[in-house]
């Protein structure tokens, strides 16, 4: 019977926090309308600007000013990431850390909401920015919230998605990945798959703070660089994304699996395709939180991850398949 490797420590539990979470996001889409419609119609979110070529729309629980930025392209994908250092000190440091591997693509000064922003790349060419400057969200008399402590009012509608979780990429070199997201950018690996030796990652889930993943690299099939597997926004609770998939299946979203539980990680969920082809995750973790500073990987072999999810379902052939951009089908 194969079981998997014994647990290690992949980071060091004395390095500093330089990042403090995941910030907005920017998603393309060829159908810009269709897709502002998705996310404001049917998954609760608000838009709080537009320009010609894109759509900022807020979760009404991000304090930041917006939470994803719509872009209009020729095809579907992930756009650039926003990653908030914890402190104006944090971001020169790691500035400076990012410089030195040669991936810095300069500073920008014109990106909605964030001041100053440097941008940079991981090493699978997907990019980033770093920023500490941050407009708060300012809710009118539409969406302003009955507790203080919350940014704006329980829209009520929709899936009701409260913030933005996680980003999963895909990506063609993982363990190079792997040792960006350590080393350059202080990121704790808390879960992976490995491959048949054991040792090499195929797919691997790093936390920047005490969520128990942020940022997910996973290994894309066809060798390409750059692409998407998926977004996810989190739900208050299990109920509300059995809620949304009511929802979806109302409004004619195409529902790709779940609800289930997945067994790496634990996060209930639900995956659907928003209309410019990207995937979305509806997600909750529950109370679920990696509060040990000296966490060890816990990794995943093969044989297990043969089980299916948490309770049986098994993967749907397009969770392995399908990413965006979609590429050209070759023989």
């Amino acid at each position: 019977m194969t079981t998997a490797p014994e647990p290690r420590l992949t980071h060091d539990p004395d390095r500093r926090r330089e990042i403090a979470h995941i910030g907005p996001i920017e998603l393309y889409t060829p159908v810009l309308e269709q897709s502002r419609d998705f996310f404001v119609r049917v998954m609760g979110l608000r838009e709080v600007h537009r320009d010609e070529q894109s759509s900022y729309l807020h979760t009404w629980d991000d304090y930041q000013s917006w939470t994803v930025r719509l872009v209009r392209r020729e095809q579907a994908g992930i756009g650039r990431t926003y990653l908030r250092a914890a402190s104006p000190q944090a971001r020169d440091r790691l500035i400076a850390t990012i410089e030195a591997t040669g991936l810095g693509l300069g500073r920008a000064g014109d990106v909605r909401g964030l001041g100053e922003v440097y941008l940079f790349t991981d090493p699978d060419g997907h990019e980033m920015g770093l920023y500490w400057d941050a407009e708060w969200y300012q809710p009118d008399e539409q969406d302003r919230p009955a507790l203080k402590n919350q940014a704006a009012a329980y829209p009520g509608r929709g899936a009701n998605l409260r913030r933005l979780d996680h980003v999963n990429y895909l990506t063609a070199d993982v363990p190079a990945t792997a040792d960006f997201l350590r080393d350059i950018l202080g990121a704790r690996c808390t879960e992976q798959i490995v491959k048949d030796d054991h040792v090499t990652p195929a797919a691997i889930w790093y936390s920047v703070g005490n969520k128990s993943y942020d940022l997910v690299h996973t290994e894309d099939w066809t060798g390409s660089r750059g692409r998407l597997h998926h977004v996810a926004f989190a739900t208050d609770t299990r109920e509300e994304i059995l809620r949304a998939a009511d929802v979806c299946l109302e409004a004619g979203v195409h529902i790709e699996t779940g609800p289930h539980k997945h067994a790496i990680q634990q996060t209930f969920f639900l995956y659907v395709w928003e209309p410019g082809g990207n995937r979305i995750e509806i997600c909750n973790a529950g109370a679920r939180l990696i509060l040990a500073p000296d966490w060890k990987t816990v990794s995943w072999v093969k044989e297990e991850r043969a089980k299916g999810q948490a309770w049986g379902l098994k993967t749907i052939d397009t969770f392995h398949t399908h990413g965006t951009p979609v590429l050209p089908v070759t023989e």
